[in-house]
């Protein structure tokens, strides 16, 4: 993750209009303070390939409640940074111990209009095979999903949807019958255009 170079918007899975131009925020509107949040990207050994685990938001959360999504949450004063609040709240959320973590690095940080975060994704990767313990209150269903698959552009759809009165192209990635939709897709997009930037 050590690449400094951006990864250009045309290569990322965000929301556009019907004529393909980007219509998602990057930045918080002027005046806006956003709170910061982190989600780990973790990847680890199995089966001869690296896995990435992947959540269902509980429908008892006040926003993205269904969506999946990585674990993560917003920044508190005692984390010291994102890659303190990534590495807490994968553990609360799904029981993976930070000492098990080998941080890579970040990806780049974006903004996230609903929850007026300002969301940093940690990249790290596990010593070992995952023992998931979902929390059932933060979390409905965790799986995981070989980053082959993600590597694949086979799993890259895009659908019309209407939102808001407004009809818009939302590309997305289709992993375990779910729709991997929004910030989840954008940072997970990131990820796959590094990746293969090194040649995988």
């Amino acid at each position: 993750m050590a690449d400094p170079a951006p990864v250009a918007i045309e290569e990322l899975l965000v929301l556009r209009d019907l004529g393909g131009a980007s219509i998602r925020p990057m930045l918080p509107p002027p005046g806006v303070t956003p709170r910061e949040a982190a989600v780990l990207v973790l990847l680890y050994p199995s089966e001869g390939e690296l896995w990435l685990p992947l959540t269902v938001r509980s429908a008892r959360l006040t926003t993205h409640r269904g969506e999946v999504s990585l674990p993560g949450g917003g920044t508190d004063p005692e984390d010291g940074g994102p890659i303190g609040t990534a590495l807490r709240e994968a553990w609360e959320e799904l029981g993976i111990r930070p000492a098990n973590v080998e941080v890579l690095g970040t990806l780049s940080a974006f903004y996230i209009p609903p929850s007026n975060n300002r969301l940093t994704p940690v990249v790290g990767l596990s010593s070992g095979e995952l023992d998931l313990r979902p929390d059932p209150d933060e979390v409905e269903a965790a799986f995981s999903v070989p980053l082959r698959i993600l590597l694949d552009p086979a799993t890259v759809r895009e659908e019309v949807w209407e939102r808001r009165g407004l009809r818009m192209r939302v590309p997305f990635f289709a992993l375990e019958g779910y729709k991997v939709w929004g910030a989840t897709a954008l940072l997970l997009s990131e990820l796959v255009a590094r990746l293969r930037r090194a040649g995988l």
